[in-house]
């Protein structure tokens, strides 16, 4: 890939939010590293490596500002899975040498990142080959391996599998785990999972994406088929109808009972169908005794017997910056759009002006729990990279396959200029509404509170209500 410059400049007349972008770019610079000679974006705040779970994600959204590092943050994973197929679930540096990690599966946001670094890297067709085959590879070894019973439904053998870390609901499993059979004598595990289904359904809707690319539409047709199995079990066998949410099943196949958010992460990979996703946002996400509290999306739902608040790395409870990350595409894959500022603000305000990034926050006081261990935590890229991508959503453009998505939300005056190689993509808000530019030229005008969604030149596809009240015609294309 030959170099090409990327940079994002966002000015705007509020003090708290230009605070944190300014604080956030800077900080995440820290994050950068060299893994032999290979630039990476880790994980920070503590943790030195990259993450299955979050470094492609953060990788994909950090490309705004540094494309060779987003790159790189897809490519290590795939260039270091094992014969078998297996990706590892972390890769560090140790000794100086690239090391990958395979003890554990560490949540897998990875292939709609990975398909859109595609796009933004200029469509090189054996980028899209590798990516393929890792993904074909995975998908593979994960109902090769983790079926262990036979029953249809892929499983999760430690915490480390879904990165919830500590979580009560996990009792005795262990961290980690790297052998290709289950732990034994353990409560709850191997347990029944909808994240690793998730993590299949994922891999095979994004090979179904990448065959319809190549034009190849049969074999588009077989992963979408293969895909929709996937989808069709997770209904029978982990939706459960009563509570209006997936819940995982224990080693003896018993639902276990635990009102978690995992529900929102099966929304970040499409995997459960619209229906079962507009059950759990109306009846238990933007429910305040559960999971929209003072500072939403807590991990457990705070009535639930097994909420722990605890302020240290622990998925028992404490609002997690990575599951804000998540929660863009999540709310976007099923057009829960207006719910993408509420986080926002909630999160900016959360931080606040000292402008410390930290990986939780208490959902009742939303105040930033700072510990990490026995040290101050700092510069944690998924609280980081969230600032800038609500703020991106909000008031600026993304590039998301062969579109642009706009935001134009009301209230401040605003300007967000994305730079990448040659192209200039800009929108200037006054605060009660927008204009966008392409490469100078003036495109569209805008009204306020609205995601708007062009080709790359900035024609209008379509425009969607941000806030209620918002007008979603009230776009004049120029």
């Amino acid at each position: 890939m030959k170099k090409t410059a990327t940079q994002v400049h966002f000015s705007i007349n509020d003090a708290l939010l230009q605070g944190l972008m300014d604080t956030a770019e800077e900080k995440s610079k820290r994050n950068l590293r060299l893994f032999e000679d290979r630039l990476v974006l880790v994980e920070g705040g503590g943790y030195e490596k990259i993450w299955l779970e979050t470094q492609p994600m953060g990788g994909e959204m950090y490309a705004k500002r540094n494309l060779e590092a987003a790159l790189n943050n897809q490519l290590l994973f795939m260039e270091y899975r094992r014969e078998d197929g297996r990706i590892p679930g972390s890769i560090t540096v140790l000794d100086g040498k690239i090391t990958p990690q395979y003890d554990k599966l560490q949540g897998f946001c990875f292939p709609a990142p990975a398909l859109n670094i595609y796009y933004l890297t200029g469509k090189d067709s054996g980028y899209l080959t590798l990516l393929a085959d890792s993904l074909r590879g995975f998908d593979e070894y994960l109902w090769r391996v983790r079926d262990s019973d036979g029953d249809g439904c892929l499983e999760t053998w430690c915490k480390y599998d879904t990165g919830e870390d500590h979580a009560v609901r996990y009792a005795d499993a262990p961290d980690a785990w790297a052998a290709d059979v289950p732990p034994k004598g353990c409560k709850a595990v191997p347990m029944a999972s909808i994240d690793v289904m998730s993590y299949s359904y994922s891999c095979r809707d994004t090979l179904s994406k990448i065959c319809h690319i190549r034009g190849e539409e049969t074999e588009s047709a077989f992963w979408a088929k293969k895909a929709e199995a996937v989808k069709a079990k997770i209904r029978s066998y982990l939706w459960n109808e009563e509570r209006g949410a997936c819940l995982d099943r224990d080693k003896n196949h018993n639902v276990m009972p635990v009102l978690m958010h995992n529900t929102l992460r099966a929304m970040y990979w499409g995997s459960i169908a619209p229906d079962l996703a507009a059950r759990f946002v109306q009846e238990h996400l933007t429910n305040s005794a559960e999971f929209w509290t003072k500072m939403p999306l807590p991990s457990v739902a705070v009535n639930d017997p097994l909420f722990r608040n605890v302020i240290t790395n622990d998925w028992s409870g404490q609002v997690e910056a990575l599951t804000y990350q998540r929660a863009i595409r999540a709310l976007e894959n099923y057009g829960y759009y207006s719910l993408i500022p509420q986080l926002g603000q909630k999160l900016f305000h959360a931080i606040g002006s000292q402008c410390r990034f930290v990986q939780q926050y208490d959902p009742f006081t939303m105040k930033p729990s700072t510990v990490r261990l026995e040290s101050e935590q700092d510069s944690y890229g998924p609280a980081m990279l969230s600032v800038m991508e609500y703020t991106a959503c909000m008031y600026g453009v993304r590039r998301i396959g062969d579109t642009l998505i706009w935001g134009t939300v009301s209230g401040s005056e605003c300007r967000y200029t994305q730079q990448m190689g040659e192209q200039c993509w800009r929108i200037e808000n006054s605060g009660r509404g927008a204009e966008a530019f392409v490469n100078g030229r003036k495109m569209f005008r805008a009204g306020p509170d609205l995601r708007i969604v062009t080709d790359l030149a900035g024609n209008l596809l379509r425009a969607d209500p941000y806030a209620p009240g918002a007008k979603s015609d009230a776009v004049a294309q120029l």
